[in-house]
């Protein structure tokens, strides 16, 4: 059967993508407030109450923001490794024992008929990680906030058929505008976020050009922007020999809605 992915909302304000089979229905974090994740979902013609879990990514706000609300409201088990959770528990308010579940970085588990594979990633968070979606041999790769992408990395997400991956900034404009150096910093630390260029690196590295899906997302509103994005990869990738009109379907995840839905067929 086939698997429907699509970012309901990306960026540095907010982020939230959604995952879809016959069995299984995933929020994979929740940056938005409650009422928003609900006409998010709405928008992608999701009812909120049939969302199975909520898996996150790492703790900061623009990640988790409504996760707690949504779980409280629709008694959804949320999904985080230990350091994680630990991180973020005041963060999200109560939760029911039973829907507070705990995972370990690099350890494959199973919902339903998906199979996953939450990977380390380099962030200034507790304990921050990617997932690997799998099911019927097709592989989705959702892979933000990290300031590198190590071989580790790459040989884990080589073969994906869609690849949601950061383009945070532009490291001109980054440098140039009006983050204060202690932020600057961080931000372009291996701690910190992709660069435009950081993602064409990656992405030069691993796709073969055979139908990939590329979804560049989390932009930086202050230190981007999406045709500066796609510009940068699409450019880099063209000079691989990577057409990306007819080898690679690159796009670029919305900042207010839903966009990029795609439906993988086994």
């Amino acid at each position: 059967m086939s698997i429907k992915f699509c970012s309901l909302s990306s960026g540095s304000s907010g982020n939230a993508m959604y995952v879809e089979t016959e069995k299984t229905r995933l929020l994979i974090d929740a940056g938005f407030s409650g009422k928003q994740l609900e006409k998010l979902l709405m928008n992608a013609n999701v009812l909120p109450d049939s969302i199975d879990a909520i898996l996150i990514t790492h703790e900061h706000t623009d990640h988790i923001k409504g996760a707690g609300i949504l779980s409280r409201r629709y008694n959804i088990p949320i999904l985080a490794n230990e350091k994680t959770w630990l991180a973020m528990l005041k963060k999200v308010g109560k939760i029911k024992e039973e829907n507070l579940i705990v995972f370990k970085n690099d350890i494959d588990f199973s919902l339903r008929d998906i199979d996953i594979h939450p990977f380390s990633t380099y962030h200034d968070s507790a304990n921050s990680c990617g997932y690997i979606i799998n099911k019927d041999n097709k592989k989705i790769t959702i892979l933000t906030d990290t300031g590198i992408v190590n071989e580790r990395m790459k040989k884990l997400i080589a073969g994906s058929d869609v690849y949601l991956i950061e383009a945070n900034h532009d490291v001109d404009m980054l440098k140039n505008g009006s983050y204060s150096y202690n932020l600057k910093k961080r931000i372009l630390s291996v701690k910190g976020h992709l660069s435009n260029e950081d993602c064409a690196f990656t992405l030069g590295e691993i796709l073969t050009g055979n139908q990939e899906n590329v979804i560049l997302a989390h932009l930086s509103e202050e230190n981007n922007t999406e045709e500066l994005a796609f510009s940068t990869v699409n450019k880099y990738l063209q000079s691989l020999g990577l057409d990306t009109s007819r080898d690679i379907n690159l796009t670029l995840a919305n900042r207010y809605n839903v966009s990029n839905e795609i439906i993988l067929v086994p």
